[in-house]
């Protein structure tokens, strides 16, 4: 069964809102938020050849795109890449799109995903949190907006021990609420 589109765009936005900028998770994601200058795609796609045109689309229209107008591109996949670890390994073509595109440089993707798990931790640790998402997203990113941003944020290199303390703070209640499609009310 697909989600719908716009049932899968809700549900990143309310995400994004309450988790993201609602914990601070990301301090730079609430301006092009309350500027309107994220854009919120939701891909149909079902196989690797789709989804990668979909990427190469959307990467396309970042670039060519005024950053005044659209600063970064969340590309949302409800219905394929549903298990992680094909997720993970799929990020290794995104990388080869940026190459052969010319992104490298220009745009970078961070991934989440709703089974997010970091290298080296158990999967119910909870700073994967902070990449758990309802679904599977490529954030796409321009470079020099991250760069400029990171230049008048000091100690940005604490972000990720910070919402790693934020996520292991959080009580099951918190978690719930927050994360629906994760947690149980059993």
């Amino acid at each position: 069964m697909t989600t719908s589109r716009k049932q899968a765009e809700m549900q990143v936005k309310r995400w994004l809102h309450e988790v993201v900028i609602g914990l601070n998770l990301c301090p730079f994601a609430a301006k092009p938020n309350r500027d309107q200058s994220i854009d919120f795609v939701v891909s149909e796609a079902k196989d690797e050849d789709v989804l990668l045109q979909d990427l190469q689309q959307q990467l396309q229209h970042l670039q060519d795109t005024p950053v005044e107008e659209l600063e970064t591109t969340l590309v949302i996949v409800p219905d394929f890449l549903q298990d992680f670890d094909d997720y993970n390994q799929f990020l290794s073509w995104v990388d080869q799109l940026l190459s052969r595109g010319g992104w490298n440089g220009v745009i970078q993707v961070a991934s989440f995903h709703p089974d997010y798990c970091f290298a080296d931790t158990d999967p119910n640790d909870a700073e994967n949190l902070t990449n758990r998402a309802p679904y599977p997203i490529f954030h796409l990113i321009r470079e020099d907006s991250l760069e400029s941003v990171l230049q008048r944020f000091p100690d940005s290199d604490k972000i990720p021990e910070a919402n790693i303390e934020r996520m292991n703070q959080l009580s099951a209640e918190e978690k719930l609420a927050l994360f629906p499609y994760l947690f149980s009310q059993d």
